[in-house]
């Protein structure tokens, strides 16, 4: 039956765009930040669908919506999974398409009267992106037990919001203990949130594992004085060693195998065109597929944060938002993702993920593989981000063939 199971295509591109609708942007993306009122609508449209499907619906303490359809005999269930929290500038396929593939298939297996062998469930965890609270991948993070609820629930956004009470202000905070449901294997469907899929000519990506991240907050702060009468030379200036790490850091990335890094954060004080920069607070995120050459570019950085500091004559801070190892899947699951690609016919390679996913918190519980379809342009958090009608349902179909058999294994 395996093989020849397959999702309902029209009514899970229809579905998509049904989400893709709350918290939409003018610019044709999705704007859903964790714990925000279009996050709450969101979710309460997702556990409407779930209960319209029969599923068991519970909540967990940190907001984390787990979906159960029950099986013929107790034990670990099969998770199908992903988020559906956006970036500030999100669009409308990364984490949705996860969870709503999961969606489609359970649906699907409602229309046809199956009940698998074990129980599938459909997660959509909380706070993936980490746009709005740290660390990223947070739900994922306190249902593998590396976080505590208690500790989570302190946590502040820029504006001082705290995760705890954000989460009971949108009805979110629930009973379940992270972690209740016990896993047999972890599948997630995904964007590839690059340019690799689509320029070498491939439908799916078999993922192998997730590069190993890190992200800094580096806090600079000088003298702000006037930037006319101010000779260069007497300047502590906050703003010139916050560019100067960044250089170094973009530098790093050409000498170091696989290094990438990015400064998505720069808040300037007091923020005016003729003031030198009192206090700088950047955030730097730092990625590599080797965790030892991560941890020798990270030294690097840190070093060169603290000789730029005594240099410009301005105090430093460096606190860690995030840290992850590089995580590998499980190599069954990715042969299994080859082999079921390449049954309904698509090309299909192996590759790495460069973001960040749920996935690589699961896999420290129970087997794991992601599947990927391409992103046209490879453009990700961004409005603009896309990928085919033929694309989306060719990777959920991959999904449902495999998700199908390990619930009946």
């Amino acid at each position: 039956m395996a093989s020849n199971l397959r999702i309902n295509g029209p009514r899970l591109v229809s579905t998509l765009m049904e989400l893709a609708a709350i918290g939409a942007t003018p610019e044709g993306g999705c704007r859903r930040l964790a714990l925000t009122e279009e996050d709450r609508l969101g979710r309460d449209w997702l556990v409407a669908r779930m209960r319209g499907l029969g599923l068991d619906v519970r909540v967990d303490a940190v907001g984390n919506i787990v979906g159960i359809l029950k099986g013929q005999q107790d034990g670990p269930a099969v998770i199908l999974g992903s988020h559906i929290d956006t970036v500030g500038t999100g669009g409308r396929y990364d984490g949705a398409l996860g969870v709503i593939a999961g969606l489609e298939l359970l649906a699907t297996l409602r229309d046809l009267g199956l009940q698998p062998k074990r129980d599938l469930a459909l997660i959509a965890f909380t706070n993936e992106e980490g746009a709005r609270f740290h660390p990223d991948m947070l739900g994922t993070v306190v249902w593998a037990g590396a976080m505590s609820a208690e500790e989570v629930y302190a946590e502040r956004d820029a504006e001082g919001f705290v995760l705890g009470e954000e989460l009971a202000k949108i009805g979110y905070r629930g009973a379940e203990k992270p972690g209740f449901l016990k896993a047999k294997a972890y599948l997630e469907l995904h964007i590839e949130q690059g340019p690799v899929l689509e320029r070498e000519g491939f439908g799916i990506g078999a993922v192998t594992g997730v590069q190993a991240i890190t992200w800094l907050e580096f806090t600079f702060t000088g003298q702000p004085n006037h930037g006319g009468t101010t000779p260069m030379a007497y300047r502590k200036d906050a703003g010139l060693a916050a560019a100067r790490v960044n250089l170094f850091a973009h530098e790093a990335t050409q000498r170091i195998e696989g290094q990438l890094a990015n400064m998505g954060v720069i808040r300037v004080e007091p923020g005016n065109v003729n003031v030198v920069p009192e206090t700088v607070i950047c955030a730097l995120d730092l990625r590599n597929p080797d965790d030892a050459l991560l941890a020798q570019a990270e030294a690097e950085i840190r070093a060169f944060a603290l000789e730029t500091a005594a240099q410009a004559g301005v105090g430093v801070a460096i606190r860690d938002l995030a840290r992850f190892p590089a995580q590998p899947f499980d190599e069954r699951l990715i042969a299994r993702v080859e082999k079921a690609a390449m049954a309904q016919g698509h090309t299909v390679r192996r590759i790495v993920s460069g973001a960040g996913h749920d996935a690589q918190m699961m896999a420290r519980l129970c087997p794991t593989a992601m599947i990927f379809v391409p992103s046209i342009g490879g453009l990700s958090h961004n409005p603009k981000e896309f990928s085919t009608e033929a694309d989306i349902i060719a990777g959920a179909n991959v999904l449902a063939e495999i998700a199908w058999e390990e619930v009946n294994a």
